[in-house]
């Protein structure tokens, strides 16, 4: 998929995608290598939008499992369609329930789910396991064969392997503790907070019509709110609403009246509105 991890780095880039050398190099390894990317962070740092940049600069088709708690095999892998099913039933009445079952139990009736759609595949995917330490833990055991054969087994059909491996990225947000089991089948990457430079380039590139000195100090300021004891830190990805909320306002400074009155787009506690208000200090940023 890449020749080298510079590749990587200019071709996530063309996507506007400003990766690290240790985001590159885990990235051109887990195309190398074959095996999945376990992306790790707090929320709002890229993590999501990684695999989508990655889906975006191979032209693979992107392939999402959404997890949350209550997620099962169903949602995640296959279902049948029992309202088809009936309808066949009922439509044979005069067969045997063997001549039936045969047939009910077929592809026509299969209704894939992300994990056997990415497997099935026979063109470039990109497989992105949303916040996986949503799920139940029940739901990791049905990953360990995905990502350790690639391969689903269906009792009614079989098992079914991948033809075409996909590139497969798993993010978490570390709320709950990832078996050691499912860590063991991926490369693990680490996402965090950027620097200051770095989070002033992603965003003069996320908005462009940024004046450059207030770029600035949105940067330092959301830096300033991450060393406070919030109950939600800002993240990058509200580091670049607040950019272009500012934007929209027509604002040249940030001033107090105008950071008391957008803080909302960045903090989404009133606790850390009211602890930011008091304690923020824009001369000193």
């Amino acid at each position: 998929m890449f020749t080298s991890v510079d590749d990587v780095s200019t071709r996530l880039a063309e996507t506007g995608y400003l990766a690290s050398p240790a985001v590159a190099t885990s990235v051109f390894l887990a195309g190398r290598l074959g095996k999945p990317l376990l992306v790790e962070g707090p929320a709002g740092v890229g993590k999501t939008e990684l695999a989508k940049a990655v889906a975006q600069m191979t032209q693979a088709r992107l392939v999402r499992l959404q997890c949350y708690e209550g997620v099962d095999e169903s949602r995640a892998l296959y279902e049948w369609n029992h309202a088809k099913q009936l309808l066949r039933i009922s439509a044979g009445r005069g067969e045997s329930w063997d001549e039936t079952r045969t047939d009910i139990f077929s592809e026509e009736f299969l209704l894939p789910r992300p994990l056997l759609t990415a497997i099935r595949g026979d063109e470039p995917t990109v497989l992105l396991i949303d916040e996986t330490d949503k799920a139940d833990v029940e739901v990791e055991g049905l990953l360990l064969e995905v990502l350790s054969d690639f391969q689903v087994t269906v009792p009614e059909l079989g098992t079914i392997t991948a033809t075409r491996r996909p590139f497969v990225v798993l993010t978490s947000n570390a709320s709950r503790e990832l078996s050691e089991a499912l860590r063991r089948r991926c490369l693990f990457l680490h996402i965090g907070f950027p620097d200051a430079e770095s989070e002033r380039r992603i965003v003069r590139l996320k908005v462009p019509g940024l004046d450059a000195a207030l770029a600035d100090s949105v940067v330092r300021v959301v830096g300033a709110l991450r060393a406070m004891d919030l109950r939600k830190v800002p993240s990058v990805a509200e580091t670049i609403d607040w950019a272009r909320t500012l934007l929209a306002l027509g604002a040249a400074t940030l001033d107090e009246s105008v950071v008391r009155d957008t803080l909302g787009v960045i903090l989404k506690h009133q606790d850390d509105v009211v602890k930011a208000g008091a304690k923020l200090d824009l001369d000193a940023v």
